[in-house]
């Protein structure tokens, strides 16, 4: 398989450039998401240990007996906890009708949320409690360290994103304050048989929200991207988060930036031991943001492509084709 090369952007330039080494920071982040929807980012400034635990935490619950993790699947469709194999195909949210994928996801959501009319009227739909297991016993502290991290790794990449598009750098701030961002790890077993036809570690498929950051793990049965006909594998080196765009931020720039279709592919057979697991933060806008046309993405030549719809509708309704009944 060939590789693609994803722009290596360090954003570390950003905090310390000055206006003329912003804007051409920017201008790079615009060419990447034109192009191809992905980039690989340095200088994110996310502590190493935070990342570190939180795999660790990950890996050790994905290690326990079946049992065990069933337990942890939610009894309702607020999308946190435990999800096995058989309860995900991600190429359903295109409408396409393939084999469960090939990974065991945990889900969690936000979490210490205040008790005001915002997040009282959204409870069970964005804002349900999360689930937390019992063992190990450090996994709720790393996987919520770790969420805030990218929390605040988010909502920097949306202020590039603003200047990127010509807008001032606070442009989203509004729209992301109290937002719906959900973060799974994601665990790709070991494959003793072989898929079924057309069977994945994950279907293709787009992303829904703003903008995903993933930390992936160096293992084949990699994320790949699809361009130009093809799919091309993405592994970026240690260190680096991979992001890519979505659904909703392609419509809020009315396609001047693409979402692109990509997937997790199965290791070859030779390999088929291998294991691999990514930590994936989703992140989403306020449930109540209206995302339309941007501004700076239209004019008399280039009219509005898409109705406006709110960030919370537009996620549930994808979500509700993609996932089978959780145990």
């Amino acid at each position: 398989m060939e590789h693609v090369v994803i722009p290596a952007i360090d954003v570390e330039r950003f905090r310390s450039g000055d206006a003329a080494q912003r804007r051409q920071l920017a201008s790079e982040v615009d060419r990447a998401c034109r192009d191809i929807g992905f980039l690989v980012i340095r200088g994110h400034g996310v502590d190493e240990d935070v990342l570190e635990r939180a795999q660790q935490a990950a890996r050790a619950f994905f290690d326990l007996p079946s049992e065990r993790k069933r337990t942890y699947a939610p009894q309702d469709k607020r999308f946190r906890g435990y999800y096995g194999i058989g309860n995900t195909a991600l190429a359903y949210s295109r409408d396409e009708d393939t084999p469960p994928d090939l990974f065991e996801r945990f889900t969690i959501g936000p979490f210490d949320t205040p008790d005001d009319a915002y997040h009282r009227r959204f409870r069970d739909t964005f804002f349900p409690d999360n689930i937390w297991p019992a063992e190990p016993a450090d996994f709720r502290l790393a996987l919520q360290a770790y969420y805030r991290s990218m929390e605040s790794l988010a909502a920097e990449l949306m202020g590039i994103f603003a200047v990127a598009l010509d807008l001032p750098e606070d442009y989203f701030a509004a729209s992301i304050d109290r937002h719906i961002s959900a973060m799974s790890a994601n665990f790709y077993p070991a494959q003793p048989d072989a898929p079924a036809s057309g069977q994945l570690r994950a279907g293709a498929h787009t992303d829904y929200g703003s903008l995903t950051i993933v930390a992936p793990t160096q293992a084949p049965g990699c994320l790949q991207v699809f361009r130009d006909g093809q799919w091309f594998d993405v592994q970026p080196e240690p260190g680096c988060f991979v992001v890519n765009i979505g659904d909703l931020m392609a419509q809020w720039t009315n396609d001047r930036w693409v979402s692109t279709l990509h997937r997790v592919a199965n290791p070859p057979r030779q390999e088929a031991h291998r294991e691999r697991m990514s930590l994936i933060f989703f992140h989403q806008p306020n449930a109540d943001a209206v995302v339309e046309c941007l501004p700076s993405c239209q004019g008399p030549d280039r009219p509005a492509l898409y109705q406006p719809v709110t960030s919370g509708e537009h996620l549930l309704m994808k979500k509700s084709k993609t996932v089978r009944k959780a145990g």
